[in-house]
């Protein structure tokens, strides 16, 4: 199947401009409510997360309509190009009630076998992050400029993020502190924007589990286009989602998973 990746690009970047125009009267608002998703703990949603979505979709309908769709908040409707739009409107919402700048707008598409074209997109400071097709940018209030990971260096040099302490079960933390006892520096609570500076040349490792395939997507085909490698915890395919390493450089990624699976 061939693609028009400009026409792709156009798109995405369509509907993260939507995305950003439905969600900042949301963000910081005194009033701002949201629902709780998990019984006994907390996942929230928000009128911005559902603002966001339909926005998107309203465009895909437009400018897109053989495509599929699975979207965080409305699943899945059905295509007959091939395609995939994968959406999260707000990558983060914690983070989006809490006020802190570190969620994100995560958009990809692609076949079944994975993502080709991916955006993080943080609409209250500007930034986006852009790649597929081999290339990769960011622009922001500095401007726009090529991106591209970090080379190789020693595990003991890493820069490591996570967004929870727990890491998934209690072996998967076991497995997540293994690697993360060996690097110079452990940062936790950024959600998608660890991703984005992988691909930026900032950030070496990003270790989680327990995510879902619209949660990784978009930081798969993003941190590939800048050089980076993105992997389930066996070195796999893990854009369905599950246990995620996403590393500068395939060196880096090396080291990490052999910590990773001396631990199973």
């Amino acid at each position: 199947m061939k693609y028009d990746i400009d026409e792709l690009k156009r798109v995405a970047n369509a509907l993260a401009d939507a995305a950003r125009y439905a969600i900042l009267p949301y963000f910081r608002a005194p009033d701002l409510a949201s629902d709780n998703k998990l019984p006994g703990g907390y996942d929230p949603v928000t009128a911005a997360d559902r603002a966001a979505e339909q926005a998107m979709r309203r465009l895909l309908a437009e400018m897109r309509p053989d495509d599929a769709i699975l979207g965080e908040e409305f699943g899945v409707s059905t295509g007959t190009s091939g395609l995939t739009w994968v959406l999260d409107p707000i990558d983060g919402t914690r983070g989006f009630v809490a006020g802190t700048p570190t969620w994100g707008v995560l958009i990809a598409v692609g076949p079944e076998s994975g993502p080709i074209l991916g955006i993080i997109d943080q609409p209250y400071i500007g930034e986006r992050f852009e790649g597929g097709a081999g290339a990769a940018q960011m622009s922001g209030p500095l401007g726009t400029r090529a991106i591209k990971t970090r080379p190789t260096r020693s595990l003991n040099e890493a820069v490591v993020f996570t967004t929870f302490p727990e890491v998934g079960t209690t072996a998967d933390r076991a497995r997540f502190e293994a690697v993360a006892s060996h690097a110079k520096l452990v940062r936790y609570g950024m959600d998608c924007y660890a991703y984005a500076l992988v691909a930026a040349g900032q950030v070496d490792l990003v270790i989680e589990a327990g995510l879902q395939s619209y949660d990784i997507q978009a930081p798969i085909a993003l941190i590939e286009a800048a050089g980076g490698i993105v992997t389930d915890w066996e070195g796999g395919p893990v854009h369905e989602g599950g246990r995620a390493l996403a590393a500068a450089n395939r060196d880096i990624h090396s080291a990490a998973l052999n910590i990773l699976q001396a631990r199973t």
